[in-house]
């Protein structure tokens, strides 16, 4: 394996957070909203978490979602790479059965060329959209996310950044370029370090595949709350030390969001509460406005979905914020909170971040 360090993984806690504090955007599109919009507020809010203290930023993928701007997280990151200047910045996750591992590996050793020890590679199984377009993607009609393929997909991608599939394979002589091939070739000086991968789930199958690798392990929490626990578990108990960690690091995808006031904030969740709701109906849209959303006529069985979706938002103000981020830290155990504010405005994804910044006293105030 090449050169990888624990502290590119581990971040360090600052202010009075009980962990290191991340960020995951989605780069939503509300109504009335523009991609480019969107994608100008994503490098505001990298930029904003750069300078409070925050560890990483990470953009997730999806496919097939207007309201969802982030289908190409590396053409994303690099974008990202270029604005800003000490900030780790990855995949929250590029989903691998929708790649090719070898175009993956490409990617994303141009992006560590480009902002050398500052990126991260995650990794997810889901299609991170519907069949249909899962099917689109990968010009087939057979979908495959089970045990035995995505460890295959894993292992090649692993050989091509590492550059060291054995003497026979018929991939021996093919290369990832940028990547450690520079390094070895006459004359090389290019570094050898690669990307950090990570392994994303909402499960317990990704988390014991990063335990047994020896990996680290980031999980939805945001979308998959009951399963949080014993998927950690799971990972700590499955955990094998490796080149990579001597020790388990885990992180989860928390959705939180504070407003300068309650009511505030709960008009900004409820947003992305109906953009969720439709998109779990087969009504995929742009995030609705909070005007919108406080006037739409829930019926029962949409305003159960809609309590139990906000039942593991985080909002409220700053402080009720810091609260509900502590209590999830020790009741999970996490070893960082990865954020995502999920709003109609870019304003209102700027704001939270800021005020949770300064409800811990991080840096750059």
């Amino acid at each position: 394996m090449d050169e990888i360090r624990g502290d590119e993984i581990r971040g360090k806690a600052e202010g009075t957070a009980p962990v290191p504090l991340s960020v995951l955007d989605l780069v939503t599109v509300g109504q009335g909203r523009t991609a480019t919009q969107a994608l100008r507020t994503g490098v505001e809010i990298a930029q904003l978490a750069e300078r409070r203290g925050f560890h990483r930023y990470w953009v997730a993928e999806h496919h097939s979602m207007p309201g969802v701007a982030s289908s190409s997280p590396a053409v994303i990151l690099a974008h990202t790479a270029a604005r800003t200047d000490r900030i780790r910045l990855g995949s929250g996750g590029v989903m691998l059965p929708n790649h090719a591992p070898l175009v993956i590996a490409e990617q994303f050793g141009t992006l560590e060329a480009m902002a050398p020890g500052r990126i991260d590679l995650g990794l997810g199984r889901a299609p991170g959209t519907d069949g249909a377009t899962a099917a689109a993607l990968r010009r087939t009609e057979r979908l495959n996310e089970g045990a035995d393929d995505f460890p295959q997909q894993l292992m090649e991608l692993t050989r091509f950044l590492d550059d060291d599939f054995p003497d026979g394979h018929p991939y021996a002589r093919i290369h990832a370029v940028p990547g450690p091939v520079q390094a070895t070739s006459e004359g090389g000086v290019q570094s050898p370090a690669r990307p950090p991968l990570w392994l994303l789930g909402s499960s317990g199958f990704s988390a014991r595949l990063a335990g047994m690798l020896g990996l680290p392990f980031a999980f939805a929490h945001h979308f998959s709350a009951q399963n949080t626990v014993p998927a950690l578990e799971l990972y700590r108990e499955s955990f094998k030390p490796s080149a990579v960690l001597d020790a388990p690091y885990a992180l989860i995808g928390v959705a939180a969001l504070a407003a300068d006031d309650e009511r505030e904030a709960r008009r900004q969740v409820l947003t992305g509460a109906l953009s969720m709701l439709r998109l779990r109906s087969g009504r995929p849209g742009l995030v609705p406005t909070p005007e919108e959303a406080e006037a739409y006529a829930f019926s029962p069985m949409e305003r159960e979905f809609v309590d139990s979706w906000l039942v593991n938002i985080v909002h409220g103000t700053a402080d009720e914020v810091r609260t509900g981020l502590d209590d999830l830290a020790k009741r999970t155990g996490a070893d960082e909170l990865m954020i995502t504010a999920n709003a109609h405005s870019g304003e209102a994804r700027l704001r939270s971040y800021d005020l949770i910044a300064d409800a811990y006293g991080l840096p750059g105030a």
